[in-house]
């Protein structure tokens, strides 16, 4: 019962995830994912984690947004990101709770590499000539993505964190307690 309880969560994130990423596309690089698969990746482990993230970006980009070979980019980056959260989980939350300070600077640094692997599909498109050009031109759009992360983390962090701890496995909150990651 609890497991489906925890699918029913991921399934509710990827939702949200995919409504933050087409409702905000007027918006450059401002989404709630990045914070999305973070959390995830504390509260449920890396596997939920990556599951959120390939869910996201393949629904998102096929829904409304563009799919290329960004895509595969896009779900392996924020995967990336659910498996730090899950490995900085027993920093992430102290007795369940979300360290918000903390999670910013995570979240920011998230956004910067999450941004620079997405860039190297430029590769499969325009070669290698036109990384550097791209990446540079790319670093106004870099930094919305932090600001944005930091943004969500102040927004949604503490409730989402709240919500998330219920339907968290038992096993998982023992792992963080005795300091192991989950």
């Amino acid at each position: 019962m609890r497991d489906q309880s925890q699918w029913g969560m991921i399934v509710l994130l990827a939702v949200f995830g995919v409504s933050g990423r087409i409702l905000l596309d007027p918006i450059p690089n401002v989404q709630p994912v990045t914070v999305l698969v973070l959390l995830t990746g504390a509260y449920y482990g890396a596997p939920r984690a990556i599951a959120l993230a390939a869910t996201v970006a393949l629904a998102s980009n096929v829904l409304l947004l563009g799919h290329g070979p960004w895509t595969l980019f896009q779900a392996i980056g924020w995967g990336a990101i659910g498996l730090a959260g899950a490995l900085f989980a027993n920093r992430i939350l102290i007795e369940g709770r979300v360290r918000i300070g903390l999670l910013s600077v995570i979240a920011a640094v998230s956004g910067l590499a999450f941004n620079w692997f997405v860039s190297l599909s430029i590769l499969f498109e325009a070669g290698s000539s036109m990384l550097v050009p791209y990446l540079l031109n790319g670093l106004v759009f870099d930094l919305y993505h932090v600001a944005g992360n930091v943004l969500f983390v102040a927004w949604m962090a503490s409730p989402l964190g709240e919500m998330m701890s219920r339907h968290r496995p038992y096993r998982a909150l023992e792992s963080v307690r005795d300091g192991a990651p989950n």
